[in-house]
């Protein structure tokens, strides 16, 4: 199996991590914004903590966090923003080694829960994220079901 983890995005792998969106189906692009944008929006968050998520050294997906509640996110916590695994490498178990590891990530900063939010219907993401014990919170975000998950 290979080694799953986070990068830091650079100016030599930005372009590639921006180009993984492309991979997605139609109805998993309306779920989840291009990781251009995330990036794009993270730069101009206090808040935002993003990374893309490599197997050995193939780039295969993107994550970003949002911590605190002075922007546009209000959540008490740690909020997962946005998270995507590239068409070629969903069912192969990389979502759930990163989700693994972001768990790790937050419990070495003495937290233990995250929150979530996705759609609902074709090409949501939401029994990955119930298969992982994410549960609904009762919130939502938008038009999208809040989760949560603790550890």
């Amino acid at each position: 199996m290979p080694d799953v983890h986070f990068r830091k995005i650079d100016e030599n792998t930005v372009l590639e991590i921006c180009q993984l969106s492309n991979t997605l189906t139609e109805v998993q692009r309306i779920m989840v914004a291009d990781n251009a944008v995330s990036i794009a929006q993270a730069h101009f968050s206090k808040n935002a903590w993003f990374r893309a998520i490599y197997a050995d050294d193939d780039p295969i997906g993107f994550i970003m966090l949002h911590q605190g509640s002075d922007d546009e996110i209000d959540v008490d916590g740690v909020y997962l923003w946005r998270f995507m695994i590239a068409g070629p490498h969903q069912g192969k178990g990389y979502g759930k080694q990163a989700i693994g590891l972001l768990i790790e990530h937050l419990k070495g900063q003495g937290i233990h829960e995250v929150v979530a939010s996705c759609g609902e219907g074709e090409g949501s993401p939401l029994g990955f994220y119930l298969s992982l014990g994410f549960t609904p919170n009762g919130e939502t975000f938008g038009d999208e079901i809040g989760l949560e998950l603790r550890f």
